[in-house]
C-alpha cells in the first residue's frame, strides 16, 4: 500500500539510491519497493545493489579529481573526540537506537588488513576499532536524547529478542567485498548473494532470502511495535564503515593547505589496488570455495546486536545481544 513520500534528507546528509529505485518512500515498508521491482529474484537484486556501489564510487572518485577539490569532509564531532587537548570537555550527545550485524571473524581479519593498507598512503585516517566493526542492518531512530531512546526502548522491549534472534531462522548470506568511499569516510561493502559457490550447508536456494529480505523483515518487525522507524536511508547498500578523515593532511600539501593531486591519485589508486586484490581472491570463482572473509551470512558467530546510546563511532551499550550460529 501506498503512503505520502517524505524527504530522505534527514541530519544535513543526502541518502541517494542510485540503483535505479526512485519510489522506496512510496511504500509502506520502504525496502518492498526494490523486491518489487526485481520480482524478489536475488540476482536482480544483487545487480541492483552492484549498481548503487558502482556509481556513486565512481561519482566520488570524480569529485576527488575534480579541479575544484577543496579537500575531504572533516567530521567536526569525530574531529574534536579525537583532539581532547584542544576541545577539553567535549562530548557527543547524540543518542540512537539500532539492530547491528556483527562481522565474523575472518571478514574482521580482512578489514584489519585493508586497515593497515589504507594507512600505508593515508596515515592520519581515523580507523574504526575492530571490536567496534558493524553494519547497520536497521537503524531505528539516531540524534535523540538519551531519555528519548530509553522510552522508544521500553515500548520494543517485548520484541527486541525475537528482533536480534530473526537471523538465526533466517540466514541472508552476503559476497563481493569492495571498498566503497566518498569524502567523509571509507567502507568495506558487500552485495547480497544470488547463488554462487555457497558454503557447506548452504545451497544456492538458500539465497532466494536475501539481505534486502531481511532489512524489510526488521523493519516490519520493529513497526509492529508501535514505534516509528525514523532511518535516514534504505538505499540498498551492505557496508561497514571502517575509516574517517579527520584531517586534511592525507590529501593536502600540509594541514589546513590547499589540495595535493599526488596525495589524491596516491589514495584513490591504492583503492583501487585493494579493490582489484578483493575481486581476484574473494570472490566466487567456478569450481573453487570462496576464502573466508569473501563471504558473510548475517548472525554468523552472532546475532543481530540491539544497541542504543552514542554509538555513531562504534560505541553504544548493547541492549541485547541475538544468538548467533
Amino acid at each position: 500500500m501506498a503512503k505520502p513520500a517524505r524527504s530522505n534528507v534527514q541530519d544535513g546528509n543526502v541518502f541517494e539510491d542510485l540503483s535505479g529505485i526512485s519510489n522506496s518512500l512510496s511504500f509502506d515498508n520502504p525496502y518492498d519497493a526494490l523486491i518489487e521491482a526485481c520480482g524478489s529474484a536475488s540476482k536482480e537484486i544483487q545487480t541492483r545493489y552492484a549498481r548503487h556501489r558502482e556509481t556513486r564510487n565512481a561519482a566520488q572518485r570524480e569529485k576527488f579529481l575534480n579541479k575544484d577539490f577543496a579537500g575531504v569532509t572533516i567530521d567536526p564531532i569525530l574531529h574534536k573526540l579525537v583532539n581532547p587537548e584542544r576541545y577539553p570537555g567535549f562530548s557527543d550527545t547524540r543518542h540512537c537506537l539500532v539492530f547491528w550485524a556483527r562481522p565474523p571473524s575472518g571478514v574482521k581479519a580482512l578489514i584489519a588488513d585493508i586497515q593497515r593498507r589504507l594507512l600505508s598512503v593515508a596515515p592520519n585516517l581515523w580507523l574504526m576499532p575492530i571490536e567496534c566493526l558493524h553494519m547497520t542492518a536497521l537503524e531505528v531512530t539516531f540524534s535523540l536524547t538519551a531519555p528519548e531512546i530509553e522510552e522508544i526502548v521500553k515500548r520494543m522491549s517485548a520484541k527486541i529478542p525475537e528482533i536480534t534472534d530473526f537471523p538465526y531462522h533466517h540466514r541472508a548470506r552476503l559476497v563481493k567485498p569492495k571498498l566503497s568511499y566518498d569524502m567523509a569516510a571509507i567502507a568495506l561493502s558487500f552485495e547480497p548473494a544470488a547463488g554462487e559457490m555457497p558454503p557447506d550447508g548452504r545451497s544456492p536456494r538458500d539465497d532466494d532470502y536475501t539481505y534486502h529480505h531481511l532489512r524489510r523483515d526488521l523493519y516490519q518487525l520493529c513497526k509492529a511495535t508501535g514505534v516509528e522507524v525514523a532511518s535516514r536511508y534504505v538505499v540498498p547498500s551492505a557496508h561497514l564503515t571502517i575509516a574517517r578523515f579527520v584531517r586534511q593532511a592525507d590529501t593536502s600539501v600540509a594541514e589546513d593547505d590547499q589540495p595535493d593531486p599526488a596525495k589524491v591519485r596516491n589514495l584513490l589508486d591504492q583503492i583501487d589496488k585493494i579493490n582489484r586484490n578483493l575481486s581476484q581472491e574473494m570472490w566466487s570463482k567456478e569450481g573453487a570455495s570462496i576464502k573466508e572473509g569473501g563471504q558473510w551470512v548475517v548472525g554468523q558467530e552472532k546475532g543481530l546486536d540491539c544497541r542504543k546510546g552514542v554509538l555513531w563511532y562504534g560505541g553504544g551499550e548493547t541492549v541485547r545481544l541475538g544468538k548467533g550460529f
